[in-house]
């Protein structure tokens, strides 16, 4: 692939001093580079790519071997070589009834059934069949978990706002005792149902949560608070243990990572905010986001276009970052989210063949919602020192018609930054400006100066109509496997974490010393950190 690599420097060495304002005067490039599945529309021609890179990108992408790796994913085959596991989240979503075989087991029926008693369970706890130790019902729910048990339920409960006919959802993750502190305070415990979220029911901030949690319930309920428990988790023994009955833990396999785990009982808080049918339909717009990637060519797949744009910046151009920007308030949390699906997947630095990567990999992933982010680091995005490439998200329209006329400035303000990235502001308009503001000669080409935009900054734009519980799960999928092509591309396995584990291991060497241990074999730094900090 070495070949690949150099002829994609070459094409971007000769296209060094390219507008790409001056590709779209080809009045065929918006087609050519605009890619639509299922009403989400991918625009990447506001990018440098032109026609002849595209091609070694796709070229890049088949040498890589990314049409036989997502087979392998899709049939169940061992993905995740350095655990040894399948890599399985599509299962979760998938309206196919093929059996598919993991450990001599057809998977697909216990995957029915444990969606079957999640609804079941969720729709006795909105209709007031599924009532708290005092008969009451359930007026509010508190999810306990971290990671990948926080991040996809919060993000996705918030956008699905409009949906929401349940219970109130809350989440506490964070183990600085203010986060519970602070949802706690205001609830009641008689009418609060609280789940946690622990594949292993061993992780230390969840399991601190949930004590806090349950001493909270066992104040204002009394010592038996099995009413008001549930588990996502797989250690029926541990969960037992918490006096959780068996009925109420919902169970999923080791081949379904945490930051892909949404889509089954991690998301149980969704589905018991928005109901069975909105549930259903996030989860059939994932599937059709499957199928699409599975099917369509690459020119014309959504996540292979988006993963070889990635590629492009990341590797070619050499930019660092990307930033995340939805404008859509209620997709304020994505851009978290895709943190953790894109630095914890391919952050990495070596390659499934043990050796250090030849190119680089994951870049940091960024954002916030607009228009809130064009008042706070916009400023950096067009005029800064760092290119960075922005990935913008739109709907046609909102979900209050009575605000048409927000909607219609949100639209406005999305396009317009797209546009003022790729344009800029020459210095010659600059120089105008300052002259119509009142300046002359030296001053106005300092003032001038600063006003002047580089632009040809890249971005890309993904459009649909609403933001639906179908919708959502188009997006969602489609970065997955953005996420995973650019994994294969790069050589690593994008479903291992293992630079989380070493910050675990050091925290509970150090938890002693931070109760009144002796520093024993800590480095100066640390020793007089923990000084500081004694109390």
């Amino acid at each position: 692939m070495t070949g690949i690599w150099e002829q994609l420097a070459a094409n971007h060495a000769s296209a060094s001093g390219r507008k790409i304002a001056a590709l779209l005067e080809d009045p065929a490039r918006f087609e050519q580079f605009a890619v639509e599945a299922d009403g989400v529309l991918l625009d990447a021609s506001k990018t440098n790519i032109d026609p002849a890179a595209l091609a070694l990108l796709i070229g890049l992408a088949e040498a890589s071997g990314v049409a036989e790796k997502r087979a392998a994913m899709f049939a169940g085959e061992t993905l995740n070589e350095t655990e040894g596991r399948a890599v399985l989240h599509t299962a979760l979503r998938a309206d196919d009834t093929a059996p598919l075989v993991i450990d001599g087991a057809d998977v697909r029926p216990a995957i029915a059934q444990t969606l079957a008693r999640m609804e079941a369970f969720a729709e006795g706890v909105r209709e007031g069949r599924i009532v708290a130790q005092n008969g009451a019902r359930f007026t509010d729910v508190i999810n306990i978990g971290i990671g990948g048990s926080d991040l996809g339920p919060v993000m996705a409960t918030l956008a699905l706002a409009p949906y929401q006919s349940g219970p109130r959802c809350h989440f506490v993750s964070n183990v600085d005792g203010a986060h519970a502190a602070d949802i706690l305070r205001g609830l009641d415990p008689q009418t609060t149902l609280v789940i946690v979220a622990s594949k292993t029911f061993t992780t230390i901030e969840t399991m601190t949560n949930a004590a806090t949690v349950l001493d909270w319930l066992r104040a204002g309920v009394g010592p038996d608070i099995g009413a008001h428990l549930v588990a996502v988790s797989s250690a029926i023994g541990r969960t037992a243990d918490m006096g959780i009955a068996p009925e109420r833990v919902f169970g999923f396999a080791d081949w379904v990572g945490g930051r892909y785990s949404l889509w089954g009982p991690v998301g149980l808080p969704i589905l018991l905010a928005v109901g069975a049918e909105p549930f259903r339909a996030f989860l059939a717009g994932a599937a059709a986001m499957d199928r699409h990637f599975l099917q369509a060519p690459m020119a014309r797949n959504l996540p292979m276009v988006l993963a070889l744009v990635g590629i492009w910046h990341r590797n070619i151009c050499g930019y660092a970052t990307r930033a995340v920007l939805p404008y859509d308030q209620r997709l304020a949390r994505l851009p978290a989210y895709l943190q953790q699906l894109d630095m914890e997947s391919n952050g990495k630095s070596v390659g499934l063949d043990g050796a250090p990567l030849l190119q680089q990999s994951g870049p940091v992933v960024w954002g916030e919602a607009g228009t809130n982010g064009q008042h706070a680091f916009y400023q950096l995005l067009h005029q800064g020192t760092d290119v960075v490439p922005a990935e913008f998200l739109i709907a046609a329209e909102g979900h209050e018609p009575e605000l048409a006329q927000h909607h219609a400035l949100l639209k406005a303000n999305c396009l317009a930054q797209s546009e003022a990235l790729m344009v800029g502001r020459s210095f010659e308009e600059a120089m105008q400006i300052a002259a119509a503001l009142g300046f002359r000669g030296g001053e106005q080409e300092r003032q001038a100066a600063q006003r002047v935009f580089a632009g040809n900054r890249p971005s890309v734009t993904l459009a649909y109509q609403k933001l639906t519980p179908f919708v959502l799960g188009q997006l969602i999928a489609l970065y997955e496997h953005r996420v995973f092509v650019e994994g294969v591309i790069w050589g690593i396995n994008s479903f291992d974490q293992w630079g989380v584990e070493l910050g675990k291991e050091l925290s509970n060497a150090l938890l002693p010393m931070v109760q009144g241990a002796p520093s024993v074999g800590k480095d100066a730094s640390t020793r007089g950190l923990l000084a500081k900090l004694a109390n």
